[in-house]
């Protein structure tokens, strides 16, 4: 094999490595959100039958809680009044993870929603929080 050859062979192995490196770091970047792992793209979640969230008395009356585990969040803007939204950003789908000074965070691009209304704050997320009904019964949170 001449010199040239094994320069373009060489080159031929690289360009294939380099491509499948692209290929693997963007199936990493996929799978990073994926709605299994409280993140992706589509719809918020909202759920599709009633859902027992806990005791009501758990959100405090001017505030809200999150309740991730249900991709949920309800605030109580006064005693005995309840108002619930996915937990779900609206820009890629990642699940907020915190709630400070009444905003929702979402950890994966920035987006800020106010817990109260479900209005976006701050992008990049454009659309607000779907709302979701909530009621209680027996002192128990029960959205969908």
């Amino acid at each position: 094999m001449s010199a040239s050859q094994s320069a373009a062979a060489r080159r031929t192995v690289l360009k294939g490595a380099a491509a499948l490196a692209g290929a693997v770091g963007a199936g990493a970047t996929l799978s990073a959100c994926s709605t299994e792992t409280n993140s992706g793209g589509g719809t918020p979640a909202v759920p599709k039958e009633p859902v027992e969230l806990g005791a009501a008395s758990e959100v405090p009356v001017g505030g809200a809680k999150l309740f991730r585990e249900r991709k949920l969040v309800v605030s109580c803007p006064a005693e005995g009044e309840y108002k619930a939204f996915s937990a779900q950003c609206t820009h890629a789908g990642c699940v907020l993870d915190k709630i400070v000074e009444g905003e929702g965070n979402c950890p994966c691009h920035g987006s800020r929603f106010d817990v109260k209304t479900g209005k976006v704050l701050r992008g990049p997320a454009t659309d607000p929080l779907p709302s979701v009904p909530v009621k209680t019964e027996n002192g128990k949170l029960i959205a969908g």
